[in-house]
C-alpha cells in the first residue's frame, strides 16, 4: 500500500520552492532532500519512489508515491482534498481534516470505563508494529516509559527538555492533545510538522489497512496513536523516547515496549477506578505493570499502600526501586523551573533521578549530574527545567483579544486566564495551591508568561504597571466529565482558595466543544448542531451552590459574601445584552450552553470595566482547557 509525502502549493505553474520535503528512504540508501528534486536527482525507473505533478483545479501537487509498478497511479483529485483513482484501495491524501476524520473512524463506540472485549490487546499491538516494520528497532529507541496519576505529562517534559539540552536527539509522546493531534509527537522539543505528520500517518493507516482482516481489526484511537509515535521516532531516529502511559500501566498500550532504559511512576491517587481498581493498592499495582526485568525503576512520595504495591512489584522482578526526592529549589543556582506551581519540584525531582539513570545507563556518565548534592545539577539540566514547557498545566494567559487600539481610548479591564486541566480530588487541590500563589504574582505571570510570546508584553507593562491597583475578581469557569463527582473536585477547590484568602466571585458551568467522537484540527472549532444538553452542567451548579450555601465566606472586601439562595442562573438567551445581567450580579452562578459564549461575556465585562481584573480559573478538565486555549488563540 502506498506511502506519501505531500506539499501543496497554490501555483499555476510549478511547486512552490520553499516548501520544505521530507528526506526519504529508497531500498538502498537514505537521502535527505532539502529542496525540490530536480530532474536530474530523480530516482531512476527501478526505483520504488516515483515523483510526479499532479494538477487539481487550481492546486498544484508534488507527490512522492512509494508504488509497486503494477499499480493504477491516481489521476483525480476531490473536493475533500483526496487524491483518487480507479483503483478502489488507492486513497492518497493531501488534507489535515481528511486525516483527521480518518483518526475518528477508529474511536471505538465503548465508553472510556468499559474493558475491551479482547485480552490480547499488546499481542495485536505487537502485530501492528511488525507491520509497518519497527518492532525490531524499538529497543534502539532508548525508552524512558513514565505512568501515575498526576504529574506524568510534567515528567515527560521535563525529562525530555533535559536531554535536549544535554545534546540529545529526542521524541517525546504525552496524551492527550489539547488543541491539535500533532501535540502528541514532540520531536526535539517541537510538535511535529504538519507535513510529517501526515507522512507518516498515511504511511501507517495504508500498511494497516492492507493487513487488517477478522482476527487483526484497525486499531482503536489511542493504539493507533502509539503505533504512530513509534514509527515517527524510529523514522526520525530519535537517541531517546519519552513515553507517556495512556491509562493504568499493565495493560496500557504503550506497555508493548519491553527493554526500556528506564521506568519512572509519579503521584498515584484515586483515579479511573471503574477500569484500575477501587483501592489505592490495586491502582498502584496496575500502574506497576510497566516495570520490567534489569530495568530500574523510581518513584516519588507516595500514600504507604501504594508505595508497598508498588515495592511487591519490584521485588517480584528483582529490580531496584529508588525513591526519587523531589527537587531542592537551591540547585537551580537561581533559576526557577519552566512549569509553575511548587508541586512540580516532585516532577522535576523524579526527572532528574530518570535522566541521571539514563545517561549511566547509556555510556554517558560524564554528563549526570554527580552524587554530591552541593555540586549542584550540570548545565544541560538547569536549561531543560527552567526551559520546560507544557500547555494546559498551571499556565497564564493574559487576554488581549484584537489589540487594545480597537477600544475607544485603549482603555480596558484586564482578563486574565488561569488553565489547568486538573480533574481528580488531588489534582484539584494542586490547582487551588497553584491558582492561590499566582493570583497575588500576576504581574510577573504577565512578564515570564504567555503574552510575551505573543508580543504584547511592552504594550501590557506600559499601560498596565498599576495592575495591583486594581480590583480582582475571579471567576471558575469549570466542566467535567459526567463519570466525575463534582462532590469529590469541587470541595478542595473552594476550600484550599478559601484558606489562602481566595474566593470565587462567580461560577460559569459550561459545557466542551470537544466531542469524544470526533478528532478536531487545532484551527478547526466546529459549533454544535443542536443546541447542547445542559442537565450536567445543571447539575454542577447545583452542586456548587449547596457547597457555597454552607460556607461563610467573606467577599475581597472583607465584607460578608451574600448567600446565593435561588439567585443561580441559567443563561438560555445568545444575544449579548440578554446575558449582561447575570455577568453584572457577581454573587450568582451561571449555566452558559457554549464556551464561545461564555468567553465573549468574560470580554465584555472587561471591556467594560477598565478598573476590574478579571481572573479567571479554567479547570475541571483538559478538554475544557483545550477548548478554551483554542478561542483564546484564534
Amino acid at each position: 500500500m502506498p506511502a506519501v509525502a505531500a506539499a501543496f502549493a497554490v501555483s499555476p505553474t510549478a511547486p512552490n520552492p520553499n516548501i520544505p520535503y521530507l528526506g526519504l528512504t529508497t531500498t538502498t540508501t537514505r537521502r535527505q532532500v532539502d529542496s525540490p528534486p530536480n530532474p536530474t536527482s530523480w530516482p531512476s525507473s527501478p526505483s520504488p519512489f516515483v515523483y510526479l505533478s499532479l494538477r487539481g483545479r487550481s492546486l498544484l501537487a508534488v507527490v512522492c508515491f512509494r508504488l509497486p509498478s503494477r499499480r493504477r497511479l491516481p489521476t483525480e483529485m476531490e473536493n475533500n482534498g483526496v487524491i483518487s483513482g480507479k483503483t478502489p484501495d488507492l486513497v492518497l491524501s493531501s488534507s489535515y481534516e481528511a486525516a483527521m476524520r480518518a483518526l475518528s473512524s477508529l474511536i471505538s463506540g465503548r465508553k472510556r470505563g468499559e474493558l475491551p472485549k479482547r485480552d490480547n490487546k499488546l499481542d495485536l499491538i505487537f502485530n501492528y508494529l511488525k507491520i509497518i516494520g519497527v518492532e525490531k528497532s524499538l529497543a534502539e529507541l532508548k525508552i524512558i516509559h513514565i505512568g501515575g496519576t498526576k504529574g506524568k505529562g510534567s515528567t515527560c517534559t521535563f525529562c525530555e527538555a533535559i536531554l535536549r539540552e544535554c545534546g540529545f536527539r529526542t521524541g517525546l509522546f504525552t496524551s492527550p492533545h489539547l488543541m491539535d493531534v500533532k501535540e502528541r509527537f514532540r520531536i526535539n522539543g517541537l510538535d511535529i510538522s504538519e507535513d510529517k505528520f501526515l507522512y507518516y500517518f498515511w504511511d501507517c493507516w495504508n500498511l494497516l489497512k492492507e493487513s487488517v482482516d477478522e482476527d487483526l481489526p484497525m486499531p482503536p484511537l489511542f493504539q493507533f496513536l502509539t503505533v504512530l509515535a513509534f514509527k515517527i521516532f524510529v523514522s526520525e531516529k530519535v537517541d531517546v523516547a519519552i513515553i507517556e502511559v495512556g491509562l493504568g500501566g499493565r495493560t496500557d498500550s504503550t506497555n508493548v515496549v519491553k527493554e526500556p532504559i528506564v521506568c519512572g511512576i509519579t503521584s498515584l491517587g484515586m483515579d479511573h477506578m471503574e477500569i484500575l481498581g477501587d483501592t489505592i493498592g490495586k491502582i498502584a499495582s496496575a500502574k506497576a505493570g510497566i516495570f520490567k526485568p534489569h530495568v530500574p525503576a523510581f518513584t516519588v512520595p507516595q500514600l504507604p499502600e501504594a508505595m508497598l504495591a508498588l515495592e511487591e512489584r519490584a521485588s517480584e522482578l528483582m529490580i531496584p526501586l529508588t525513591f526519587a526526592p523531589p527537587l531542592d529549589p537551591s540547585v537551580m543556582n537561581g533559576l526557577t523551573l519552566g512549569l509553575a506551581g511548587d508541586h512540580q519540584l516532585i516532577n522535576a525531582g523524579l526527572a532528574v533521578a530518570l535522566c541521571t539513570s539514563w545517561l549511566q545507563r547509556t555510556g554517558h556518565a560524564e554528563l549526570a549530574p554527580n552524587d554530591n548534592p552541593k555540586e549542584g545539577l550540570p548545565e544541560g539540566f538547569l536549561r531543560g527545567l527552567s526551559t520546560a514547557r507544557l500547555g494546559g498545566r498551571a499556565q497564564t494567559i493574559i487576554d488581549k483579544p484584537k489589540m487594545l487600539e480597537q477600544i475607544p481610548d485603549g482603555n480596558s479591564g484586564d482578563l486574565i486566564f488561569y488553565l489547568d486541566g486538573a480533574h481528580s480530588p488531588e489534582s484539584m487541590e494542586v490547582c487551588a495551591r497553584w491558582f492561590s500563589s499566582a493570583v497575588g504574582e500576576a504581574q510577573q505571570s504577565v512578564k515570564n508568561g504567555f503574552v510575551k510570546e505573543l508580543g504584547y508584553s511592552s504594550l501590557y507593562e506600559n499601560k498596565h504597571s498599576s495592575e495591583s491597583k486594581k480590583a480582582s475578581k475571579k471567576i471558575l469557569l469549570f466542566n467535567c466529565m459526567e463519570k466525575r463527582d463534582p462532590q469529590l473536585l469541587l470541595p478542595p477547590l473552594v476550600d484550599i482558595c478559601a484558606s489562602n484568602g481566595v474566593y470565587f466571585s462567580k461560577a460559569l458551568f459550561v459545557p466542551s466543544m470537544s466531542v469524544h467522537h470526533r478528532v478536531d484540527s487545532g484551527s478547526s472549532i466546529v459549533a454544535p448542531t443542536t443546541p447542547a444538553n445542559l442537565s450536567w452542567q445543571s447539575t454542577l451548579q447545583r452542586t456548587w451552590d449547596k457547597l457555597i450555601q454552607e460556607k461563610d465566606f467573606v467577599n475581597d472586601n472583607g465584607s460578608k459574601m451574600q448567600k446565593l439562595g435561588k439567585t443561580h442562573e441559567v443563561v438560555t438567551g445568545e444575544p449579548l445584552e440578554n446575558c449582561v445581567p447575570v455577568l453584572k450580579d457577581l454573587s450568582r452562578s451561571a449555566v452558559v450552553p457554549s464556551l464561545p459564549l461564555a468567553i465573549r461575556w468574560l470580554r465584555d465585562y472587561a471591556k467594560d470595566n477598565p478598573s476590574l481584573c478579571l481572573q479567571v480559573l479554567v479547570t475541571g478538565s483538559l478538554h475544557l482547557v483545550g477548548d478554551v486555549l483554542k478561542l483564546l488563540r484564534r
